[in-house]
């Protein structure tokens, strides 16, 4: 025990005296709260008197002897304490200036590798060497962890030129659990998708289906297994690739490269000392002066003498220094927290473990809390920030913040401080490093635990547990063996749902054992029928019952649960409909019903939720004379928290349609950032009735100008509202079954990337001015726009262009302008790398503008059955790297031009007869054109 620091056993105790406290307390506030929603008037107050220490006839009822019992554990625990803990007040200076640091810090999460460009280019000419005897060869990169192992992998694996050189490509992170159907399974997932039912006799057969004489490059990451024999059967798999086909392999053992086999093996060293040092300080550093600082330089010098060349060490160093700005703070870390640490065994982990240390308590708790997460599990932040918040781990704040953005704020902050990794901006995903986990495993101790087959090893201080059982829980989690009767967490990590159901009986049976639960996730475990009893659990705060795809109904005693904040149904697909008092769950924030395929409406009382901040649906009934309490429109009209992304549907079958939708008062919910809105298909056959209505719905629907996706299906109107132009921030735009627009509008949208128009059969035209104001449009997509007839000269203007996806235009001429002039001198998309043109019955040959197109790397052209010839001009695309040609039944030869196309390595011709014969292997006509061609796949 460290000179300073509690005793372990004391402290343990103590947390369970407290948490016992927390119980009784929550237990009073549910009391008030249920005699609140039962018309009890005053009733809040009397039970704060009646908890108080001064009214003695309040300890006589039912809650006396808890409060007695508590009281006396924690005077038992603290007077047999080995040290004394003195109250003091919290430096306010230093709670600002933490919360200070909170909000205002930036977090770039692709950062620059430094000091690795020697260790890229020895792994690149292993990956490029021609000059090999086998067709698979492996290499395996040892180091110990934090040594950057994995990034210097990532380096290579994304590389351009290895990406030009390897067709196939795979990434599989295998860790300790070196199971061969798993691995098997996430390589054939890398290809395409495979589910987990498959046995493994198919897998195998699968795998070297794929992989069969193509040259691949397969990464396995943080290899552990030391098992000759299950190595050997994973690699009898993997030696059906062509020749030059690499396996590269990471792994802090040098016995892996042993026992893998391998002739080469790569001992990546730490970094070099100046290395080191420019990552320290553009870690610690916010602006570049500060870099150049010479006297920070030489205390930074001293300070990177002690991380031992590892970068993440060296990362989280920098994340301490970046909020200490002088001098003397700088010297004060080298001369007295840097050394305290050094000096123990596990020097890595000590100085790590320096920075969770200089955590503040609501952030370590947060932090030993990811423990219960697998290593290189990819955590989604929505999900960890609403289990932090079921845990009560989130600090209201005094100025009136929601706690989802308190909750973002800490995320923020664990992630600018390295204790997450590989932040995936789009997904909203991260990873933890294995020796991030590591210590978060060491600072949790036994108050988490991961369940793997130790069952026996649950410490009766577990308070949190995770597990990977998709079925059998109570039969692979026995009562019996699970002391901890206090837990206040099961949280599940399976991927698929198991093949057999768990029955009503163990859920009941997992209900009385654990009533303390505040988080119970059940996703994915083929639950058919919650019990009754669910109401018992009167702490929970977090119910997750996704993916059980039997589940019809909820029982209406769930909405007893009066402090559950967070409901997740997703993909439900037999749900039927929600419990009929759910408006009595008042503390509700989140309620995902996404792909709840069977819920046909809302029951009355959903606008009573006035907590919620995340709704994932709002469904209208189709017929609402079967419907005897239903949500209009309206009971969104106080809503004004929700966030994220909102569906509403069935919008077909509003009658009053300007009153209910202007009633949904969309405008005022700022926090919102998607929006889908879908009509249905109802059989109202008065086109003149359906265009008024549809056009005041729509134009009622206002979102707010903070709206940054929008998708709306099945209007029926004319025009779209003006309103469509005046959303600011708006960046994705969908149209799809819009029948009877005839207009698109003329301008704005200036911030907007993607732009998707499917069965847009009315749709003539659309203004060169409109495209001309799409200044950020990277991806457009349109298909089944029957009655467009040209695109010229408007595409020109779409600078920022990436993709570009044409199908089903049957007038549509992309050689011509709308007066009917051939388009020469095109000089436009220069940056459009993707080109997929297709069922274009005007389409003869390719037009002028596609031949100019520079930076064009992936053309894919389908069912275009007038298509004769390809130019000799397309020798210009000097950029393509994969060419497709589908249906094209036409098309009886390839031009001279293809020999010279010498960027492309992927050729792919489908059901074209006659290109068939003439590109057949040293016999076709045309074989000398494509010979070149790493990867040909010719099929008839």
């Amino acid at each position: 025990m460290l000179p300073g620091r509690p005793n372990p056993v004391w402290l343990d105790n103590m947390k369970g005296a407290l948490y016992d406290a927390q119980d009784v307390l929550e237990e009073f506030n549910i009391e008030a709260m249920q005699r609140e929603l039962g018309d009890h008037s005053e009733v809040i107050k009397e039970v704060r008197t009646f908890f108080s220490s001064s009214n003695q006839l309040a300890f006589n009822l039912k809650m006396s002897s808890k409060v007695r019992a508590v009281r006396k554990k924690i005077e038992d625990i603290n007077n047999r304490r080995r040290f004394h803990l003195d109250e003091r007040l919290v430096d306010s200076g230093v709670e600002r200036k933490q919360k200070k640091t909170e909000e205002n810090h930036s977090f770039i999460p692709k950062g620059v590798i430094i000091g690795r460009d020697n260790d890229k280019n020895t792994v690149m000419e292993f990956l490029l060497d021609p000059n090999v005897t086998e067709d698979v060869s492996i290499l395996t990169i040892v180091g110990i962890g934090g040594l950057g192992k994995t990034a210097l992998a990532q380096l290579v694996y994304n590389d351009e030129t290895a990406s030009k050189h390897f067709p196939l490509k795979m990434w599989v992170c295998v860790s300790n659990d070196f199971d061969m159907k798993k691995i098997v399974t996430k390589i054939l997932a890398c290809i395409k998708q495979r589910g987990p039912e498959v046995e493994m006799e198919q897998l195998q057969h699968d795998l070297r289906t794929e992989i069969g004489g193509k040259k691949y490059l397969l990464v396995l990451d943080d290899l552990w297994n030391d098992k000759r024999e299950e190595w050997l059967s994973l690699k009898n798999l993997l030696v059906e690739g062509a020749r030059g086909s690499k396996i590269l392999i990471t792994t802090r053992l040098p016995l892996v490269a042993d026992i893998t086999g391998t002739a080469l093996s790569y001992h990546l060293e730490g970094l070099s000392e100046s290395a080191s040092l420019d990552l320290l300080m553009q870690m610690a550093c916010p602006k570049e002066e500060e870099i150049q600082d010479l006297d920070k330089l030489a205390i930074g010098k001293e300070i990177v003498k002690e991380c031992y060349g590892v970068p993440l060490v060296v990362r989280t160093v920098g994340s301490l220094l970046y909020s200490k700005k002088t001098i003397s703070e700088w010297l004060n870390f080298r001369d007295y927290e840097l050394p305290e640490v050094s000096q123990r065994e596990d020097r890595i982990i000590s100085i790590l473990r320096l920075s969770y240390d200089h955590l503040p308590s609501h952030l370590k708790q947060c932090f030993a809390f990811c423990s219960l997460f697998p290593k290189d599990y990819e955590i989604e932040k929505q999900t960890l920030v609403n289990l932090w918040m079921a845990e009560g781990f989130i600090r209201p704040s005094n100025r009136g913040q929601h706690l989802e953005d308190i909750a973002h704020g800490y995320f923020m902050n664990l992630l600018w401080r390295n204790f997450f990794q590989e932040f995936q901006e789009d997904v909203e995903t991260c990873k933890m490093h294995d020796l991030m986990h590591d210590l978060a495993c060491l600072v949790a101790g036994t108050e988490c635990w991961v369940a793997w087959d130790d069952i026996k090893s649950i410490d009766e201080n577990t308070r949190h547990m995770s597990h990977y059982f998709s079925f059998d829980l109570m039969g692979r989690l026995p009562i019996s063996c699970l002391k901890a009767s206090a837990l206040r967490t099961i949280l599940s990590l399976t991927r698929y749902q198991g093949m057999e159901p768990t029955s009503e009986v163990d859920i009941r049976q997992l209900i009385q054992s654990f009533k303390r639960l505040r988080i119970l996730d059940l996703h994915n475990t083929n639950i058919k029928k919650v019990p009754g009893s669910i109401y018992k659990l009167k702490h929970l705060t977090y119910l997750d019952l996704s993916h059980n795809r039997a589940l019809k109904r909820l029982p209406n005693s769930i909405t007893r649960l009066y402090n559950l904040q967070t409901l997740k149904l997703h993909n439900c697909r037999s749900l039927e409909e929600l419990p009929r008092d759910i408006g009595k769950l008042v503390s509700l924030r989140n309620l995902d019903m996404s792909f709840c395929y069977s819920l046909s409406y809302m029951p009355c009382g959903l606008g009573q939720l006035s907590s919620l901040h995340r709704l994932s649906d709002f469904i209208l009934p189709k017929d609402k004379a079967l419907v005897k309490k239903y949500c209009g429109l309206g009971e969104l009209n106080r809503l004004n928290n929700i966030r994220g992304s909102l569906s509403i549907e069935n919008l077909g079958s509003e009658t009053d349609a300007g009153k209910e939708s202007q009633a949904a008062n969309l405008i005022e919910k700022d926090f919102l950032e998607i929006l889908y809105l879908s009509w249905g298909n109802f059989d109202i056959t008065d086109e003149a009735i359906i265009k008024k209505r549809d056009e005041a719905l729509l134009d009622g629907l206002r979102p707010p100008k903070s709206l940054q996706e929008l998708s709306v299906s099945g209007f029926k109107g004319e025009r779209f509202p003006g309103w469509l132009t005046d959303l600011p921030n708006l960046v994705a735009l969908r149209l799809w079954s819009c029948t009877r627009c005839r207009h698109f509008p003329q301008v704005g949208l200036n911030k907007l990337k993607r732009l998707h128009m499917e069965d847009m059969r009315s749709l003539e035209y659309i203004p060169e001015e409109c495209l001309k104001s799409l200044t950020s449009l990277e991806s457009l997509y349109f298909n089944y726009l029957p009655r467009l007839t040209s695109l010229l000269p408007g595409l020109r203007h779409l600078s920022k262009l990436v993709n570009l996806n044409i199908f089903d235009c049957k007038e549509l001429d992309l050689s011509k302008d709308e007066r009917g002039n051939i388009i020469l001198d095109f000089h436009g998309l220069q940056s459009l790398r993707s080109l997929w043109i297709g069922c274009l019955p005007k389409l003869e040959s390719l037009p002028q503008w596609i031949l100019q197109l520079r930076s064009l790397e992936h053309l894919e052209i389908y069912g275009c059955y007038k298509l004769k010839a390809l130019s000799e001009q397309i020798e210009a695309l000097q950029s393509l790297q994969w060419l497709q040609i589908q249906c094209c039944r036409s098309l009886t030869s390839l031009p001279e031009g293809m020999r010279r196309l010498t960027s492309l390595t992927l050729l792919i011709i489908y059901e074209c007869p006659e290109l068939k014969e003439r590109c057949k292997r040293d016999a076709g006509e045309d074989w000398y054109k494509i010979a070149h061609i790493r990867h040909l796949d010719i099929i008839c």
